[in-house]
């Protein structure tokens, strides 16, 4: 399923989207299948992150995540394979590949892009990828259907970021720098801000990430936003259940945790309900 028709099957529902990220091979390969399956049952997009070693985007919680996927031999190929068996258990869900341009060079962008095709990615995000340096790989997304998602910050000049929303599709991922916690009013000035910017010069919906953990925040930001993205706080259900040999040491109850977590996230997003609870 494309991002796009995703965006447009919440629109008829009157909900906001809800973005979940895993990091694929965390902390092994069959494990992360079994929490992906549980997540595509609640989310509405869903992000693998391919582990890289040096993920410079990311927080001390998705790094250490990638050193348990790494360590218990998760690889890009390895990816393209689990992503290819999720898309077939959850075609409705689309799912987007979050990586480090590293590894798309490593492959070949073309190469890269095609086999994102062949699985089903819906589209890919490049955390240290600059729009100055994106021509060719945008060429090839374009060329296979494969969006191409960029981030934002309140700290984008006006000029860049029409260069970035003009080869932006799916969703741009809006960063409320700051994160949400402990700084609330501070922070939603800053995205509301950016949010009218976005919507300002592009059509394409905008999402919110870096520091959403609850199914308050979650409902903070999808009253400006088109959908939340929540990361580290599902990644940390994984750290709280890894033992010192990177195990989990109680799968059902691991899943159970994580279940009722994105469950209650993608519960946030649903307007018609928030408005009848109101009235």
């Amino acid at each position: 399923m494309k991002i796009s028709e995703k965006f447009e099957e919440l629109k008829k529902k009157g909900e906001k989207a809800f973005v979940a990220f895993y990091v694929g091979g965390d902390p092994d390969l069959e494990i992360s299948e079994k929490a992906l399956e549980v997540i595509c049952k609640h989310a509405d997009i869903v992000e693998i992150g391919i582990p890289f070693s040096d993920p410079v985007a990311d927080g001390i919680t998705i790094q250490k995540a990638d050193v348990r996927a790494l360590n218990s031999g998760m690889n890009p190929l390895k990816a393209f394979e689990l992503a290819k068996r999720l898309n077939e258990k959850a075609p409705n869900v689309p799912k987007v590949f979050l990586t480090y341009y590293n590894i798309i060079f490593k492959m070949g962008e073309e190469e890269f892009v095609k086999k994102c095709k062949e699985v089903g990615i819906a589209g890919i995000i490049v955390p240290d990828l600059p729009i100055e340096e994106a021509d060719s790989l945008y060429n090839c997304c374009k060329k296979y259907g494969v969006d191409l998602i960029f981030l934002v910050a309140p700290t984008t000049p006006d000029d860049r970021l029409k260069k970035i929303l003009e080869k932006c599709s799916g969703f741009v991922y809006v960063v409320s720098v700051t994160g949400i916690t402990g700084a609330r009013e501070k922070v939603a000035e800053e995205t509301k801000e950016l949010i009218k910017r976005v919507k300002k010069f592009s059509k394409v919906p905008a999402c919110v990430g870096f520091g959403i953990s609850k199914r308050e925040h979650v409902e903070e930001i999808t009253d400006i936003a088109d959908g939340a993205i929540v990361g580290s706080a599902i990644v940390k259900i994984v750290e709280k259940y890894v033992d010192e040999n990177g195990k989990i040491k109680d799968e059902e109850k691991f899943l159970k945790e994580l279940e009722e977590f994105v469950k209650n996230l993608k519960e946030g997003t649903k307007k018609k309900a928030k408005i009848a609870v109101k009235n």
